[in-house]
């Protein structure tokens, strides 16, 4: 099993290369790629979205290109703001929580996450329905397990890393804009000389729209059909969220991504409509309007009497289904780094802000996925239900994002003298935002809208739960700091612990000082967190256990890197130093208490494997050592609990064993119920 797993998801990487991070972050044109691909790709639905709400009134398509265009320039202007000043990603969650409170900031990161989930569904059904558009209509039996496909593909390709599951799409994304930049020349170019007739043309339209609704009513309707095309602009704050993953400098890759992927997408998207216009598409059963755009345009097309237009065509729709499969990268991209962020934050288990040995965020990607997978199961791949799902939940975070930034110029005028240029644009933002969601909302609600504001309230409160359920365990644990507090450490003990072990390939540096333990004696290797009161008392456990057995004691830890700490070789030094500072903190504390003690500790993603290799070599140099951790014990075993916590050290001791390392585990009890949250070592080792 082990020799398929490497085969589909590709071999481990070296956290302790110090390339590790450059061969994983991505330049501009890969970022554009991977994020800026999800707004691009919303040129296949949303100005089709947009176009159909007009109805007849087709003349209006000329300034709804227009308003989609600013839009865009507008919306990705404030996102660059954010990029300058969240430089480490993070997007609308962090950008709430920062600047208006955790309580908004899980809103606008519980919106997000749904927004990810249907970014992958809506892309990969968008993908789907253009792929159908060109084949017979019996073939349509197959598109749903079209989807599925792309979806499990797109799953192993995300866990095999990220730069990789990125290159492979650079052709597709390539063909996409050689076929659109020459759909776009041709129907709007082909124009250019009859431009006064099409001026004529969409005045009488509008002349005989105003007659027909009145002043009123046509600019209801506008409205309407630019709030209906809010899927344009579904991929915009991706890039923000993503500076994380970033080639350095980061924020100059960054501003440089999001200027590629507004220019393209405003383009792109506000082209369409103008070409919708001029080529005077209507909709078609069974047909995308990008389908019947590009068959009005280049369907008749020859070559030397050869007929090559329904070639182009299909070339150009197969591009726009597979851009739009690439769009679903801006979900498995972005949706696993934003639960990483609320994880670390404790909004969301904490398991979802480790990283594979892939250096993925294996978790997160897998429940994106199944999560997709329920999307598509339920809606059948409806494009129509998925967009207005959709919709609701961007607008969300972007009426968040640019009021949080509203409110950062207004408090901060002071500090920042050029505040008046950058704080009507968020204003303005913010306005068009509310209106599209606003308007979204009334209109779809019975058609989906209801459902992804359910979906998105239960997701708050699971957040708001396991916020509460990790704050009572944290009080309960510190109480074992008022049972055992930390005694007061002479100034002059040495600045770094006496021993340490490395990855990926463990190994243990030689001292022989007189705090080291004796090696033909009995030692305790404890394995340890961070500095606390959880560490001391299972210490003072263990020896209450053995009395007068253990003769001296090896602290171990392993510093794991999880996507907090995976953001340079800088955050790795600092993870390693803050390791050492407690390893040397621990080795103070059992010096207090009579025992020469070491330490060790070893950095990377898993703590059960770099725990065993870690063993392996302490136990060359202490034969008859006995491995301990402690491990957190509820009084009400329940599934919450177990989704929660992990069971490290069980998973080490296994292990462990299976090697013929001889190790305990000693149980830390914890009591939650009610506000009487305690925290009791139990004495008998498991």
């Amino acid at each position: 099993m082990a020799s398929v797993g490497r085969l589909v998801f590709g071999a481990p990487k070296d956290i302790k290369d110090p390339e590790a991070f450059h061969k994983m972050s991505l330049i501009a044109l890969l970022a554009w790629v991977g994020l800026g691909a999800d707004g691009l790709s919303s040129s296949a639905y949303g100005p089709d979205e947009a176009f159909r709400a007009l109805g007849e009134h087709t003349g209006l398509a000329f300034f709804l290109a227009l308003a989609t265009a600013a839009t865009v320039f507008i919306i990705s202007y404030g996102y660059t703001r954010i990029i300058e000043h969240f430089p480490s990603g993070g997007g609308g969650y962090v950008v709430a929580s920062r600047l208006l409170g955790g309580r908004v900031g899980v809103v606008s990161g519980a919106a997000l996450l749904v927004d990810y989930v249907l970014t992958i569904t809506i892309s990969i059904a968008s993908g789907a329905d253009a792929v159908f558009s060109f084949l017979p209509p019996a073939w349509l039996v197959w598109k749903l397990p079209l989807t599925v496909v792309g979806l499990v593909l797109l799953t192993v390709m995300n866990i095999r890393g990220v730069k990789e599951s990125v290159q492979s799409l650079v052709p597709v994304f390539s063909i996409f804009l050689l076929t659109h930049a020459v759909l776009l020349i041709v129907a709007i170019g082909g124009h250019l000389g009859t431009a006064a007739a099409t001026a004529h043309e969409v005045k009488q339209s509008l002349h005989g729209t105003v007659s027909a609704l009145g002043a009123w009513g046509v600019l209801a309707l506008f409205v309407r059909a630019y709030s209906m095309g809010g899927g344009t602009y579904t991929g915009i704050e991706a890039v923000s969220n993503g500076v994380a993953m970033m080639r350095e400098p980061r924020v100059q890759t960054a501003k440089r991504t999001m200027l590629l992927m507004a220019a393209s997408l405003a383009i792109t998207a506000g082209g369409i409509l103008l070409a919708y216009l001029l080529v005077h598409a209507h909709p078609v059963e069974g047909k995308t309007m990008n389908a019947v755009l590009l068959e009005a345009v280049a369907g008749n097309w020859s070559l030397a009497g050869v007929p090559v237009g329904k070639g182009f065509v299909i070339v150009a729709l197969l591009s726009e289904g597979a851009l739009l499969f690439v769009a679903a990268q801006a979900g498995f991209l972005d949706g696993p780094r934003v639960m990483a962020n609320m994880a670390t934050d404790s909004w969301l288990p904490h398991r979802f802000a480790a990283l594979s040995d892939r250096l993925s965020m294996r978790n997160g990607i897998l429940l994106m996925s199944a999560a997709a997978f329920g999307a598509l199961a339920y809606t059948r791949g409806d494009v129509g239900k998925l967009v207005v799902m959709y919709s609701i939940n961007v607008f969300v975070t972007f009426s968040l994002s640019n009021l949080a930034m509203s409110t950062f110029w207004i408090r901060h005028r002071a500090e920042h003298k050029d505040w008046y240029r950058h704080l009507p644009a968020h204003l303005l933002a913010l306005l068009l935002c509310v209106l599209i969601l606003a308007i979204t909302v009334y209109e779809k609600f019975g058609e989906g809208g209801w459902l992804t504001l359910v979906i998105t309230a239960f997701l708050i409160g699971l957040c708001f739960f396991i916020r509460q359920h990790y704050k009572r365990v944290v009080r309960a644990l510190k109480q074992l700091d008022v049972q055992l507090p930390s005694p007061v450490f002479p100034a002059s003990e040495p600045e770094e612990p006496s021993a340490f072990v490395e990855g990926p390939t463990p190994h243990l540096e030689e001292h022989h000082g007189r705090r080291d333990p004796d090696p033909e004696k009995p030692v305790a290797i404890l394995f340890v967190g961070g500095y606390s009161g959880l560490g001391r008392h299972a210490l003072t456990t263990l020896l209450q256990m053995f009395p007068g057995h253990f003769h001296g004691v090896v602290f171990l830890s392993v510093a794991v890197v999880d996507s907090e700490s995976f953001k340079g070789p800088d955050q790795l030094s600092e993870l390693e130093s803050r390791t050492r500072e407690h390893l040397l903190r621990y080795e103070r504390y059992a010096q207090t208490l009579g025992l020469r003690a070491s330490s060790a500790f070893s950095v990377g993603t898993e703590v059960a494997v770099e725990g065993e290799k870690i063993a392996s070599a302490l136990v060359r140099r202490y034969p008859k050592a006995l491995f301990v951790a402690g491990q957190l014990i509820f009084e009400r075993d329940t599934m919450w609990n177990r989704v929660l916590h992990n069971e490290t050290a069980f998973m080490v001791q296994k292990r462990l064993q299976h090697q013929g390392m001889p190790m305990i585990v000693v149980p830390v009890r914890i009591d939650l119920e009610g506000e009487r949250a305690v925290a009791t070592v139990l004495t008998n080792a498991a």
